[in-house]
């Protein structure tokens, strides 16, 4: 009898705890719904820039003069050895990868040193001063290699002067240009980002290569001229509007 009672508040009991159960409402899960991606941002690498630069510039030139007939009087040579000059650029990138560059170098009273036989085979040395004038047009190819460096080519089209003081030079040249080229212009160099805006950098410039120009002496004496290069090394600072 106890084990029939027991049975029948068990099942009582299941049967309340089911009804009751039925006034629960099942809970829903959390559906998470995940954030938007942020949008990419976009590094605008183009703009005007503009930059000066201390240059360093060399050249040599090889000098011999003859009579019209082929024999020769004397011969020398001329070095402008890492005078200083100074560089203005202003250029506009369109892309990290690639720009369009103006640069113009001017140097005053740069040292030329040079030594030559004469006429008469006796040796000979002196100094004078040298001027320069240069300009030229550049494509400029770039490649980041980090964030903040960069190392560049320059290839491009200009112009170059040398003018001399030597009394005289211009006398049997009759002119004070000594070099006075328009032609391909190419270089090289690096640059480092200090901000978002300002750089410095450091190149190697080509200015001018294997010019060879005679003159005529009144159809007796022909000065025969050979520039090797007109180079430039320069280093500066760059800023990016």
């Amino acid at each position: 009898m106890k084990k029939f009672t027991l049975s029948v508040v068990t099942v009582l009991s299941m049967s309340a705890f089911a009804v009751a159960g039925g006034d629960i409402e099942p809970v829903e899960p959390e559906v998470v719904v995940p954030a938007p991606a942020p949008e990419p941002v976009v590094v605008d690498d183009s703009g005007l820039y503009l930059g000066v630069a201390y240059s360093s510039v060399t050249t040599k030139v090889n000098f011999d003069w003859a009579t019209v007939t082929g024999i020769p009087l004397g011969d020398g040579q001329a070095k402008v050895s890492n005078e200083s000059a100074f560089m203005g650029q202003a250029g506009y990138q369109f892309n990290k990868y690639f720009a369009l560059e103006g640069r113009y170098w001017y140097g005053s009273n740069l040292k030329a040193s040079y030594s030559y036989d004469d006429f008469n085979g006796s040796p000979g040395s002196g100094e004078s001063n040298i001027d320069l004038n240069a300009y030229g047009i550049f494509a400029k190819p770039m490649f980041p290699v980090t964030e903040q460096f960069s190392i560049y080519g320059l290839a491009g089209y200009g112009n170059t002067q040398l003018k001399t003081d030597n009394a005289d030079v211009k006398t049997f040249l009759g002119t004070d240009k000594v070099l006075d080229k328009n032609g391909f212009q190419w270089g090289g160099g690096v640059s480092y980002a200090i901000t978002d805006n300002l750089s410095i950098f450091a190149d190697y410039v080509n200015l001018a290569h294997s010019v060879d120009k005679s003159y005529d002496l009144g159809g007796v004496v022909v000065i025969n001229t050979s520039f090797k290069d007109v180079y430039t090394i320069n280093g500066g600072l760059t800023y990016r509007f």
